[in-house]
Formats: C-alpha cells, structure tokens, sequence
C-alpha cells in the first residue's frame, strides 16, 4: 500500500511539474521494442490459426472430392456393365430372331450362369432358370456363338448344363465343307473329339464343324468349333477329328435354353447328308 501511494504521489507531482510526459516517453522508448514484438508474435500467430483453418477446409474439401470421385468411378463402371450385359443380351436377342424354327421361353430365353464345376475342366454349368420356368432335362443350351451342351438336371430354381466338352455329352455333326458326318464327345482335360468320320475322306485343318440335327438332340447348323488336329490310321475304320469349341465356356455369363425346336426343319437335311455319305 505504501509503494502504491508513494507512487501515486510521484505521479501526481511528476504532472503538476511537467514531466509526467518525459517519463511517458522514456517508458514508451523502452517498452516500444517489446511491444512490436509482441505484436508481430501476435501477427504470426493469427496467421499460422488462419493458415490451419485453411488448411483444414481445404483438407476436408479434398476429401469430399475424392469421396465423389470414387462414387462417380463405381457409378462409371457399373453403368459400363451394364451397358456390357446389355449388348450380350442384343446379340442373344438378335440370333433368337434369325432362328425361327428354335423355340425359347417367352421372357425368359435367356439364362445367367451362376456357377461352374468345381474342378479345372469346368464340365458343367448351373444357370438361374429350372423347371418353375418350365426347364427340362435335355433341352439344348447355346449362345450367339454357338453350342454350350444340353441341360442334364433340373431343379425348381437352377439347371445344370453338360458342356460339349465333358466325356458323357455326345452331339451328332456335320463338317461344313466336306459334308461328313460324325459324332463328338467330350475329353478330359482336353478338346472334344470328332469320331466316327468315314476313312478315305479329305478332312482339312480349320474346317468347321457343326450340328447336324441327326438324333434330334440338337438344333441344326449350330456352330460347334474347328477341326485342329486330324487323326487318321490305316488299320482303322473310321478316322478321327480335334474340335477347338468356338465357345469359351469359362467366359460365360448368359446362355440361351431352347426349350423347342421344329424336327421338320431337319428332314430334308438328313436326307442329303445320308445320300452324301452313302457316296
């Protein structure tokens, strides 16, 4: 208290004298350095607040764009699917059209594969429609390309398909340029054969071959693959045939069930090709 009323009184006596302002100035000349540095600390550190505030939004608006961005990519590729199962779903669509002896299910022609044969020579198929959808065993499968195989078991939901490739399936075919006959089965691990093909015959590497409609099984003229390797002996009866399958059945994804197909359509077909091989 004493230090407060004598400085009080050294105040008051400094401004009755004139000198309060003197010693303002000198007080002012030794905090002045002190003061502009506080100052400037102050200065930076509003700058350095403002610098993070900045920086944050901008951190969060980074990522808010990288978030649409990735939701614009998903939605890119999704539409980019879709526009890719779309033109497979055409070419079905347009090859059902150009076959008006096949009958498929109004609606419901086209089946999704929703499963494979468990080991690596993918034998079999299961695709999403069954007998609900008035599926059958037996009725043939194919797509634009060409043959898949046959439906071998049905249930109310699902059907499994036996692919041309497994050693039970059989299809009776046809060489389209030399007009042999003969029938292909399936190999393990391998490409389906061509057998029973008369001896004395020219049959040429890359020749096509297709269904020939004999026995009913199949529709006719429906591509089956390409002659790559000929087998002949002299001491056999008949000479034998490597078919590569024109359809890669580990690609597949949609499948067309023929659920009826005109016999007529192959009457006069059998008939020229009997009277072709008889020659």
């Amino acid at each position: 208290m004493i230090i407060l009323i004598l400085s009080a009184v050294l105040l008051m006596a400094l401004q009755l004298t004139g000198r309060l302002g003197t010693v303002e100035g000198a007080v002012a000349l030794i905090l002045a350095p002190g003061q502009q540095g506080l100052s400037t600390l102050t200065d930076r550190v509003t700058q350095t607040v403002s610098a993070l505030g900045n920086f944050q939004y901008l951190q969060g608006r980074v990522t808010e764009v990288e978030s649409i961005n990735r939701s614009l990519l998903a939605e890119n590729l999704r539409l980019q699917e879709i526009e890719r199962e779309n033109q497979r779903l055409r070419e079905l669509l347009s090859f059902s059209e150009t076959r008006p002896g096949i009958e498929l299910r109004g609606g419901q022609i086209i089946a999704r594969v929703i499963g494979r044969d468990s080991n690596n020579f993918l034998n079999f198929l299961m695709v999403d429609l069954g007998s609900r959808q008035g599926i059958e065993v037996g009725m043939p499968v194919m797509t634009n390309q060409g043959l898949v195989g046959r439906v071998s078991e049905v249930t109310s939901t699902s059907s499994k398909v036996l692919l041309i490739s497994d050693p039970l399936s059989t299809v009776n075919a046809i060489l389209q340029s030399s007009r042999l006959t003969g029938v292909i089965n399936g190999v393990v691990g391998g490409d389906p054969v061509m057998g029973f093909i008369p001896q004395g015959s020219r049959v040429g590497v890359g020749e096509v071959v297709l269904s020939s409609g004999m026995g009913r099984n199949f529709p006719k003229g429906i591509p089956i693959g390409q002659v790559t390797e000929v087998r002949q002996r002299d001491f056999e009866v008949f000479q034998e045939a490597v078919v590569r399958p024109i359809v890669d059945f580990g690609r597949l994804e949609l499948v067309l069930i023929v659920t009826n197909f005109d016999p007529l359509e192959f009457v006069p077909a059998l008939d020229d090709i009997s009277a072709g091989v008889s020659q």
